[in-house]
């Protein structure tokens, strides 16, 4: 189990590029903005408050943003709106190549069982090669992207064979049941919420098609003269997460209040295979798969130019 102690010094070992920056350069922020989404960890401890209580012990206030996506939310942690958030894995490939302001501080294991394409029960698509010709949404730049691409890969097609919408959870919710949309790449919890639909059938899930990594991102700005602050950060939920693989019934009450998901929804986001919290540094084997995915878009056209995911990865500075 992964402590506050052993992912910092992980992190601190992490080979990694330091940004630029020293620890007298230091300055300490009165207010971290933090950009999140109805699930993962970071709901748990908005819910448990462990942020407001530590940050707030050194003067610093804690405030919310609640974004649908993670496009959105990089825009805004690019643009100086937020310090930190939380997303998949294709989001900060592509606030990346728009040369966002951001890096990457921590990552979180995102097994493919927690991602799904979905399509209707009595849907004529039975199989993955079926979707060829047929109507396909997702949020694009979004880890659903990722999982489409790697999905339709599998049967030799691209996002040339397949009709594209690019729709919020929402609007793609409401599409998909009433039929004018044949089929839906999404996460949690919008998976498990539209799995309990009797006329909803579960294509295929990501389970290993699509293996990888959600992370936890800051403001490059923020991180070089903030170092202190971030570290803080990264073990209070390495110590949330820690906390919520022994106490998965508080887990499931306390997501499932912060979300307004109910606690069966959530329960089931919960349990799947694999899906249980966990803060872990960004390490050589964690840019590598992100590279991966960097390189697959830029080869199929989806990103402007060549990324290299190390040169944003944020290495703390020793205080």
């Amino acid at each position: 189990m992964i402590t506050r102690r052993s992912l910092l010094a992980l992190a601190a070992a992490s080979p990694t590029l330091a940004l630029s920056g020293s620890a007298h350069a230091e300055e300490t922020s009165k207010v971290f903005r933090i950009g999140w989404q109805k699930n993962g960890i970071l709901a748990l401890v908005k819910r448990r408050g462990a942020l407001e209580k530590r940050l707030g012990e050194k003067g610093i206030q804690v405030s919310w943003a609640e974004f649908s996506s993670g496009p959105p939310l990089l825009e805004a942690l690019g643009s100086g709106a937020l310090e930190f958030g939380a997303t998949g894995d294709v989001p900060p490939i592509f606030a990346q190549a728009a040369r966002g302001n951001l890096v990457y501080v921590a990552a979180t294991p995102a097994p493919g069982s927690q991602s799904a394409i979905l399509v209707r029960k009595d849907s004529p698509i039975q199989t993955i090669a079926d979707l060829k010709g047929k109507t396909l949404a997702f949020v694009r730049g979004s880890s659903a992207h990722n999982v489409a691409v790697s999905v339709l890969a599998t049967a030799g097609l691209t996002l040339k064979d397949v009709t594209v919408l690019s729709l919020g959870p929402a609007d793609a919710s409401a599409a998909f049941v009433s039929g004018r949309l044949d089929a839906w790449s999404i996460w949690e919890p919008y998976f498990a919420l539209a799995e309990r639909d009797p006329n909803t059938r579960v294509l295929t899930t990501a389970a290993g098609i699509v293996d990888t990594y959600s992370f936890f991102l800051a403001n490059g700005s923020f991180a070089r003269s903030n170092s202190a602050v971030l570290r803080e950060v990264i073990g209070i939920l390495a110590e949330e997460a820690d906390w919520s693989q022994t106490h998965l019934n508080e887990t499931t009450k306390a997501i499932s209040e912060i979300t307004g998901v109910a606690e069966e929804v959530t329960r089931t986001s919960l349990t799947r295979p694999d899906a249980k919290f966990q803060v872990v540094p960004v390490t050589e084997d964690v840019i590598r798969i992100q590279q991966k995915t960097a390189d697959t878009f830029f080869d199929a056209g989806l990103i402007p130019r060549k990324l290299d995911i190390r040169s944003i990865v944020w290495t703390p500075v020793a205080s």
